[in-house]
């Protein structure tokens, strides 16, 4: 009997139980628009040392999973640095320029040299996240970084100023400006033109690298991504061509005994500018060197290696040059080329490994994605304006 009497009082809990959770068949509550936005207003704001780090605290979409999420700007990180040549370490790259973004804020983002806020304008940007790089077989990277690459800039923009989305792609290291430039050119039809601030040339042929041990896949390294793009067509320069690239900030050493090197990239069709051309240009001389040589109608790929800093600015880096630009020196000469028709950029070389406690790199990475932003807004909101007054349409920025 004492069995029988624990199961009807097993029985009598579970019947009490469902009972009380019968409230669950209830429907949801409906919020209205109002209330919602009370809880925004609330909650929904973050401070610079709030919130999950994005950059600049933009909306979080994973845009390789997402194909239905739309937008004009991407951020998209590619933590990719085994086809470095010195210290490693830049993987965690987009990692740190992300968390050094974090006082750009959408409330306090206006740029007073631009007039423009890049994060309250016509422009949808997102943090696309990363590219899950795998780090232990580069070919299969640059497959997927090229798939990756290809994929979002297929996407169709949400803003009509624009046919294709732009990203701007954080670093990881220089290789990976290689499948950015198969992608663009696949989806304008056309090679492109490079701006390139670095210390090195990047240029190199992949035999200036000796080893008894190379294969076909060593050539695909940081220092030799844009030999390797201009014999892939990808870019509009060669020596004869009128549509040469730029290299600005160079201070690197050569190969062999003489100027060999700077045959390569001659041939190549580049235009040199040193480090030490700021010295008798300034940043002005060197701005009106750019935009000379790149104007502002042709395609143009922006490609910023953080080494083009000296080592006092920027020592968290893999291959660091004393003898660089200030930070300062930098942002001035990018304010002054905001007319060029950038289609997208990529920031690289961010080693936080190497850097101070006080993440001067990383800082300074960040402040270069906020230039380049606000000058991708700018223009965009400029050829609206132009676009209104004329009554006429166009086929891309």
């Amino acid at each position: 009997m004492r069995l029988t009497g624990y199961i009807w009082i097993a029985l009598g809990i579970g019947s009490a139980l469902v009972s009380a959770c019968g409230g669950h068949d209830e429907p949801a509550r409906e919020w209205s628009q109002e209330e919602l936005d009370e809880l925004e207003a609330k909650w929904g704001m973050d401070w610079a040392f709030s919130g999950i780090s994005t950059f600049a605290h933009l909306k979080y979409v994973k845009c390789l999973t997402t194909p239905s999420e739309l937008f004009d700007i991407a951020i998209l990180g590619a933590p990719f640095d085994t086809a470095v040549s010195y210290r490693p370490g830049a993987r965690f790259g987009p990692r740190a320029i992300r968390a050094a973004s974090a006082r750009q804020t959408t409330y306090r983002g206006f740029n007073p040299r631009a007039s423009v806020n890049p994060y309250r304008n016509w422009a949808k940007i997102l943090d696309c996240g990363d590219i899950p790089v795998v780090p232990i077989d580069n070919a299969q990277a640059l497959a997927q970084m090229s798939t990756a690459f290809a994929e979002l800039g297929a996407r169709q923009p949400v803003s009509s100023l624009l046919a294709r989305p732009k990203l701007i792609t954080l670093g990881g290291d220089h290789s990976l400006s290689l499948p950015a430039l198969r992608a663009l050119k696949a989806a304008y039809g056309r090679p492109l033109r490079v701006l390139h601030f670095d210390a090195h040339l990047d240029t190199w042929h992949p035999a200036k690298y000796p080893s008894y041990w190379a294969t076909e896949q060593s050539s695909f390294n940081h220092g030799s991504m844009f030999w390797l793009a201009g014999h892939e067509g990808l870019l509009a320069g060669n020596s004869s061509s009128s549509s040469p690239s730029v290299h600005a900030g160079l201070r690197t050493r050569l190969s062999g005994d003489g100027f060999d090197d700077f045959d390569d990239d001659d041939d190549q069709g580049w235009v040199r500018m040193s480090a030490d051309d700021i010295d008798e240009l300034g940043t002005a001389g060197i701005v009106k060197r750019i935009m000379d040589t790149l104007g502002t109608e042709d395609p143009v790929y922006l490609s910023v290696d953080i080494d083009v800093l000296d080592p006092a600015f920027a020592p968290g880096t893999g291959t660091p040059e004393p003898g660089g630009w200030t930070t300062r020196e930098l942002i001035r000469i990018l304010r002054g080329v905001e007319d060029l028709n950038l289609v997208g950029a990529d920031v690289v070389e961010v080693a936080p490994a190497y850097q101070g406690n006080g993440e001067e790199t990383a800082l300074a990475a960040a402040q270069v994605v906020y230039e380049i932003l606000s000058s991708m807004v700018k223009k965009g909101r400029q050829e609206a304006a132009t676009l209104e007054s004329s009554g006429s349409g166009k086929d891309e920025l």
